[in-house]
């Protein structure tokens, strides 16, 4: 496959085997570490590198997104296998007895630490279309002994549960990997009761993105070609009938921090583009809004 982006189908296929191998490194890890020699080299493309946590603080998209009291809380390779930009379960703000849906969830880490936070009266479902991450989290969830969990296999534009049955949807840095977030957002709102809270992490973008960026396979699975422009967030959540929508920057990212998982898009940038990229053209985002 050239390094294009050619159609829904191939961005999702790679998309899918990006996040099996990063599942599968994991899964396969002797040392248990996050932070070895060579793993910026190894584990980049999936939103940045592999990590997250305390451990790799160091990463500017995936690093210092959770406390070491909610590292204490998961199994280490949930944590090792966290890919977001964000801690969706604190913008959230869970409570006791409340049903939570993650759209794209990965290892498990948020829906793990969601279960906790709404207890045994709650609930938190994880919906993903990888085997292996499925795979993990299975494993992550036997680790910790929640009951009040389960894993889907799904697509996030085509969520397996029925209308108004979700308190809180929330996602850290997938929404973006869609193709079509018309959909997502459209799904979220069916199933998400009424005064149920959309709050996610993401990443969004403020002006157009270069060409060679949006064209990029290795962009797009590093969450960067298929970022939302913030206006376009805001009016996709309201048309689909959500209110009090909202878009609030946690991290900007500059040039630098992509060099490494999509090289090839980067190289072709103009110096002008560059400029324009570090003037804070993308970021990280938490995303929230309601449905009435």
């Amino acid at each position: 496959m050239s390094n294009d982006l050619t159609s829904r189908d191939d961005v999702r296929e790679v998309i899918r085997q990006k996040y099996g191998e990063a599942a599968l490194r994991v899964m396969n890890s002797s040392s248990g570490a996050c932070c070895g020699g060579d793993v910026k080299e190894e584990n980049a493309g999936c939103c940045g590198q592999l990590g997250g946590g305390s451990c790799c603080s160091s990463d500017v998209i995936t690093g210092g997104l959770y406390s070491d009291l909610e590292a204490t809380e998961i199994p280490e390779t949930a944590l090792l296998a966290s890919l977001g930009c964000g801690n969706p379960t604190a913008l959230a703000e869970l409570h006791a007895g409340e049903v939570v849906l993650d759209l794209g969830s990965g290892g498990g880490i948020d829906v793990l630490l969601s279960a906790r936070r709404v207890g045994p009266t709650g609930f938190a479902y994880g919906l993903d279309m990888t085997d292996e991450m499925l795979n993990l989290a299975e494993r992550n969830k036997a680790e910790t002994g929640l009951e009040n969990v389960k894993f889907m296999k799904g697509h996030i534009e085509e969520i397996p549960l029925p209308d108004a049955s979700v308190d809180v949807i929330i996602s850290n840095c997938v929404i973006n990997l869609s193709a079509d977030k018309d959909q997502v957002i459209r799904e979220a709102y069916r199933v998400l009761k009424p005064g149920g809270r959309f709050a996610v992490s993401d990443v969004v973008t403020d002006g157009e993105l270069p060409e060679s960026i949006r064209k990029d396979v290795e962009a797009m699975v590093g969450c960067v070609a298929g970022a939302l422009d913030r206006d376009a967030y805001l009016s996709k959540l309201r048309a689909a009938g959500f209110t009090d929508v909202e878009v609030q920057p946690t991290r900007y990212y500059k040039v630098s921090d992509m060099q490494d998982w999509a090289p090839a898009a980067i190289a072709a940038l103009t110096q002008a583009e560059r400029d324009l990229l570090d003037a804070g053209t993308i970021f990280g985002a938490f995303i929230r809004a309601v449905k009435q």
